[in-house]
């Protein structure tokens, strides 16, 4: 008794605890939505989907700007490209609240940012210096900058210790590098990008494919991400890619691009089945992204790859290496379907029945075992699956509410 009533409270606290956890997790856009003065900045976060990324991650801290400040950027007709630029330089990747920011150790520090983070900027351009200045004041200033404080501290938004921290300075950030014009979609090559790290196989063959290089570009506007094979591993996909017919190598290429735009952090917080520019109706060239942590994983019918590395990540394009190359079953069916087995061969002198039957002899079919039910993959499959779907629609509040129950009756 003693023990169902310890292991009921652990799983108890457990749950409290990861309830805290939940609670804990912010949202920009709701903590900036409270304070109408950065009703712009918050727009163009998420106009740059910089909001999501900033809510993926667990120790943040956020340089607001109000509404004056964002008119004065404005007012120079930015891109949108360039803008994201711009604000992805007041996302410091540490936490910086007011008491640190009052202790900075030194007096000085550098913190790197998420315009830092997307390899977009030139050297140490990305990172901003933070310093304890005379009179109480905390300047801010790009490194790339010419080493005066453009931008002060001017108060905590609001703070959740060591997961995120809003705070007002009082101008835009001056980089050079971040107002630098970002290059829109039309001007971006693709397969130059891919060639020059470590996809140049499957650039090269995209190339070569008149009908799905012009699909790729066709999206490129209106947002794609790719997923192009590493060298080495299309290298050895050659000898089956080159076995396809004309059609199906043009659906292989395609199967590697997606025609949205999805970052990193939409990628690590988003599971499910994907369409892909192959997709045409009924043949629905589609795979499977799964998430593990950081890691992510692409699954069809036939392999699974794991996605390597950024190339670049700018809406509205996105290119990620993959370890391998994308088999879809319309094109690979054959792997899926094992040859069938042989029949078994017939006695040469088969006894005769005899006349007399056994009343108790048990049937050849109920002592089976590869005919039980019990032992079919498919089935324990399905079964696990049920159990996953009843926990799935009792909910989270459900679950925390029939262990509260079960504690109380014991």
């Amino acid at each position: 008794m003693q023990l169902r009533r310890a292991t009921a409270a652990g799983a108890l606290l457990l749950t409290l605890t990861l309830l805290t956890t939940l609670a804990q997790a912010h949202n920009i856009t709701r903590i900036l939505a409270k304070h109408p003065e950065f009703s712009t900045f918050n727009h163009y976060l998420t106009l740059t989907h910089l909001a999501a990324e900033i809510n993926q991650h667990t120790t943040i801290t956020v340089c607001a700007v109000d509404n004056s400040a964002m008119s004065a950027l404005l007012a120079k007709s930015p891109s949108i490209y360039t803008i994201k630029n711009i604000l992805s330089l007041h996302v410091l990747l540490d936490y910086f609240g007011t008491k640190k920011l009052h202790q900075i150790t030194n007096g000085t520090a550098l913190a790197a940012t998420m315009f830092q983070a997307t390899g977009s900027a030139p050297g140490s351009a990305g990172f901003v210096n933070i310093t304890d200045l005379k009179g109480g004041k905390v300047g801010f200033t790009p490194e790339d900058n010419d080493g005066t404080f453009p931008a002060h501290f001017v108060k905590s938004v609001e703070e959740l210790p060591y997961n995120i921290s809003v705070i007002h300075i009082s101008s835009i950030l001056p980089s050079q590098a971040a107002l630098a014009p970002a290059p829109g979609p039309a001007e971006l090559n693709i397969t130059s990008i891919m060639s020059a790290h470590g996809c140049k196989v499957f650039a090269d063959t995209l190339l070569a494919n008149p009908d799905a290089f012009k699909t790729y570009e066709d999206n490129v506007g209106g947002g794609l991400t790719v997923f192009c094979p590493m060298d080495e591993a299309f290298k050895a996909f050659l000898p089956k890619f080159k076995n396809l017919t004309t059609a199906g190598k043009a659906a292989l290429l395609e199967y590697h691009g997606v025609p949205v735009y999805q970052s990193m952090a939409t990628l690590k917080s988003n599971n499910g089945l994907q369409n892909t520019l192959a997709t045409d109706g009924a043949s629905k060239f589609d795979f499977t992204i799964q998430n593990d942590g950081q890691e992510v994983t692409l699954k069809t019918k036939i392999v699974t790859a794991k996605i390597t590395g950024t190339l670049i990540d700018e809406q509205p394009v996105a290119i990620y290496t993959v370890d391998k190359v994308l088999q879809p079953k319309e094109l690979f069916k054959g792997a899926l379907t094992p040859a069938p087995a042989p029949a078994p061969e017939k006695p040469a002198h088969a006894p005769k029945s005899s006349k007399k039957k056994t009343k108790d002899a048990p049937s050849p079919d109920s002592e089976s075992p590869a005919d039980s039910p019990d032992d079919d993959p498919a089935d324990q499959t399905a079964d696990d699956s049920n159990g996953a779907v009843v926990v799935g629609r009792m909910g989270f509040g459900g679950l925390v509410l029939s262990m509260w129950v079960g504690f109380l009756l014991l």
